[in-house]
């Protein structure tokens, strides 16, 4: 997911992903955006190393969120620097992440993708998410969200079982986004 963050906003800690390397993002056409992700099952050094390169590409390509199927690893899990509807930053990764309430008010709202560069289109979303997962340690985590930030919950949940934010699309929000799909440099459709 796409978005904006300052330097000032990083300053308060380690930024993750400093000891990542940037990966090339997955675009929209690619089969690995289309089919569910598998559970991680070995929670060794190597998942340390995707989660860092995860947040390596995400800050890199300015988002907000980023699963791990795009950039290739067709793995669940996903990471996350995404602030709510109050400015509160939120900070993290989710390891086998499971979307276990997405409620309250539907908002159409912005929504875009580092898989689809430049695009976007209001989509609908709850303005409350709830997903249950594991740190990077094997800890299980529980991440509350509301406003942006559920936004943001629901659409990596979503990129993990093979779903993009184009697929809650209907009508001519949907055909005008896949015809610029189409007509952009980095083609392809879905």
């Amino acid at each position: 997911m796409r978005g904006t963050r300052t330097l000032a906003a990083m300053r308060h800690g380690p930024i993750p992903g400093a000891r990542g390397r940037v990966r090339p993002l997955t675009l929209l056409g690619d089969t690995v955006l289309r089919e569910p992700c598998r559970e991680v099952t070995d929670f060794g050094p190597e998942l340390a190393v995707l989660v860092e390169d995860l947040f390596a590409t995400m800050y890199a390509a300015r988002g907000v969120g980023l699963a791990a199927n795009q950039i290739g690893e067709p793995l669940r899990v996903f990471v996350y620097d995404c602030p709510d509807d109050e400015d509160v930053r939120h900070l993290g990764h989710v390891v086998n992440p499971r979307l276990v309430a997405a409620d309250g008010v539907v908002v159409r709202g912005p929504e875009g993708c580092l898989s689809l560069p430049g695009l976007e289109a209001g989509t609908e979303r709850y303005d409350h998410a709830v997903v249950e997962g594991f740190t990077v340690d094997g800890a299980p985590v529980t991440v509350h969200g509301s406003g942006f930030f559920a936004r943001c919950l629901q659409h990596e949940s979503d990129h993990l079982d093979g779903r993009l934010y184009v697929d809650h699309l209907t009508g001519w929000r949907r055909r005008r986004v896949l015809r610029r799909a189409a007509r952009a440099s980095w083609g392809g459709a879905s």
